[in-house]
């Protein structure tokens, strides 16, 4: 059972990556983002999860330096963006991230979207990073079985990393299922359905048995299902409250009850189908 905010999975490279961690998505670069992300590393998160088409690399760095916390106890996730997927221009755009955030290093470099016809390019710039020890493991997000397929033909390194949509509405479980058979650590985004399960009556019920929050007991299915977890907030009390889920377990008829609210329902687009 996963004790603790600093509790981590091990990705199949031997890279340590905590469980649980701070989103950036849709928050404001300045004060907001930086005084988020300094809240979560105050609380003790030790992830943080940002990406190029944020816009907010900056003051996620800016939070990192004035946090005090030194940059080894953490772990900085970014993205390579859809126009900039390419071999030659991913190689840049990674230069351009890493000098936003004012880091040496990255600890998780992700291919934001399966653009078709670019992501294996994308892949061959993230290898050569990975094998110059400028981030520690890469991966991909959003990526569907027949993308992970197609990428891993022709890969060196596999993917230590598939970041997708995930929550009791879309359980994914044929991604889910092929990343495990593959080593590949399943991370979600979009946990708690950007609010939409809040009213849900299963949710709410296992939620009073508990004495917790449903948002509680979303985050604590993701980490009993072995999803790494990355909720956003910009209040901090929200941020505070939503890492208090290490003091209780999902029993196993929790965890099929949550299960069969799945409605293959996305609220994010589809992989197979977007336009961006």
């Amino acid at each position: 059972m996963v004790k603790s905010l600093q509790e981590t999975v091990t990705l199949h490279n031997g890279t340590e990556m905590p469980w649980f961690g701070l989103g950036v998505w849709k928050v404001e670069d300045g004060n907001e983002v930086v005084n988020s992300v300094k809240t979560a590393i105050q609380s003790g998160y030790r992830s943080i999860d940002t990406a190029a088409a944020y816009k907010n690399e900056e003051g996620v760095g800016q939070a990192i330096k004035d946090s005090g916390v030194p940059r080894e106890d953490l772990f900085i996730t970014t993205k390579l963006w859809n126009a900039d997927q390419g071999y030659d221009s991913a190689l840049k755009a990674f230069d351009e991230s890493l000098e936003k955030l004012g880091l040496e290093y990255l600890d998780l470099y992700l291919i934001h979207w399966p653009v078709e016809g670019k992501y294996k390019d994308s892949w061959k710039a993230m290898e050569k990073l990975y094998k110059e020890g400028k981030v520690k493991a890469i991966g991909v997000s959003n990526f569907q079985v027949h993308h992970l397929e197609d990428l891993m033909k022709d890969a060196e390194v596999t993917p230590m990393v598939n970041q997708i949509e995930f929550h009791p509405k879309l359980a994914q479980e044929k991604v889910r299922a092929f990343c495990k058979d593959n080593g590949i650590q399943v991370e979600a985004w979009s946990p708690l359905m950007q609010g939409q399960l809040f009213d849900e009556p299963v949710l709410k019920e296992i939620a009073d048995k508990h004495g917790k929050s449903v948002a509680h007991v979303i985050l604590r299915w993701d980490i009993q299902s072995e999803v790494v977890t990355i909720p956003k907030s910009v209040k901090e009390h929200r941020i505070k409250d939503n890492a208090d889920i290490f003091d209780f377990e999902l029993t196993q008829e929790d965890m099929e009850k949550i299960d069969a609210l799945n409605e293959d329902k996305r609220v994010g687009p589809d992989p197979d189908n977007f336009d961006f």
